[in-house]
């Protein structure tokens, strides 16, 4: 069976911790359920995730070099 998460074209997933959480829920002036969602049965999330987990995705981009986004864990 292919394991989809380490494919070259699935970015870079991570979990973050509550500290780095609250930093960009400031920075960005939103709240954790404004965030845009990712299903915990989502391949590319790290085995770990868990429901209230907040992701963070590296993607390569043309314009910036790396484009960061943020998910929030749902069911």
């Amino acid at each position: 069976m292919v394991d989809v998460s380490q494919h070259e074209l699935v970015p870079e997933h991570t979990l973050i911790d509550e500290d780095e959480v609250e930093s960009m829920l400031t920075e960005y002036e939103v709240k954790r359920a404004e965030l845009p969602k990712i299903k915990r049965k989502d391949p590319a999330l790290p085995d770990d995730a868990e429901v209230g987990d907040v992701v963070k995705i590296v993607r390569d981009s043309r314009t910036t070099d790396k484009a960061v986004s943020y998910r929030l864990v749902i069911e």
